[in-house]
């Protein structure tokens, strides 16, 4: 695995590049700024990016929106203090795939890391109640893609995207549909192509925010 770190703090970069490599993963820069991070992402292509979001000049906000317009389509995960409600709503219709606290276990860097790769989501547990309300339509924004073409998926797609919803991994979902993990990954991708999102958790605020979330379980037999 090939990490890109961008922080402007440089005592939390040196610590999550300790953190990574003694952990055998690859940090291949580590950058203190937004413009530096795009440069990089594009001319290093690696597999993940950690992104703070409180940054000076450009935020990680900004940064993560470029990112994405220059066609970068790793999982960028924000790595952050803020558990502020509107900064995870702007991470996620921004493009991440995922929203972590500086403040988490280390142990659990890496297995997160690793999730994101396998497309699954991947929020902080604190922030959860966050995302609840988020698919519950309780923030105060209105939703900002409330008329994606769900009517462009297939019954299967519906199918996948419903456990999506739910949270389920893709092995889960594999498990649940008695299909492989390989045939899940494809739906995803399509998924996620047709919706006009770039992560598992944008789809299922869509979904959620539609009403197509535990209808599942009436319709997955057969």
């Amino acid at each position: 695995m090939r990490v890109l770190l961008i922080d402007d703090h440089a005592l939390v970069r040196k610590g999550l590049e300790e953190l990574l490599r003694s952990r055998g993963v690859e940090v291949v820069a580590s950058v203190g700024s937004g413009e530096e991070g795009i440069q990089q992402a594009l001319t290093l292509t690696p597999d993940v990016i950690l992104l703070d979001i409180k940054m000076p000049g450009m935020n990680g906000i900004e940064t993560l929106e470029k990112l994405r317009a220059s066609h970068v389509t790793v999982p960028i995960l924000m790595l952050t203090m803020s558990r502020d409600d509107a900064d995870l709503r702007a991470a996620l219709r921004g493009g991440a795939a995922g929203y972590l606290l500086k403040d988490m276990e280390p142990e659990d860097l890496v297995p997160a890391l690793e999730a994101a790769l396998r497309g699954d989501n991947v929020v902080a547990k604190e922030m959860v109640g966050t995302l609840a309300r988020m698919v519950q339509g309780q923030t105060h924004e209105p939703p900002k893609r409330s008329t994606a073409p769900l009517s462009d998926l297939t019954p299967r797609e519906l199918e996948i995207l419903s456990h999506v919803a739910e949270g389920q991994s893709n092995k889960m979902i594999a498990r649940d549909l008695n299909i492989t993990d390989g045939t899940v990954k494809l739906h995803v991708k399509a998924i996620l192509r047709k919706l006009g999102v770039h992560s598992r958790v944008e789809a299922a605020v869509i979904a959620v925010e539609q009403g197509l979330g535990r209808k599942r379980t009436q319709s997955s037999e057969g």
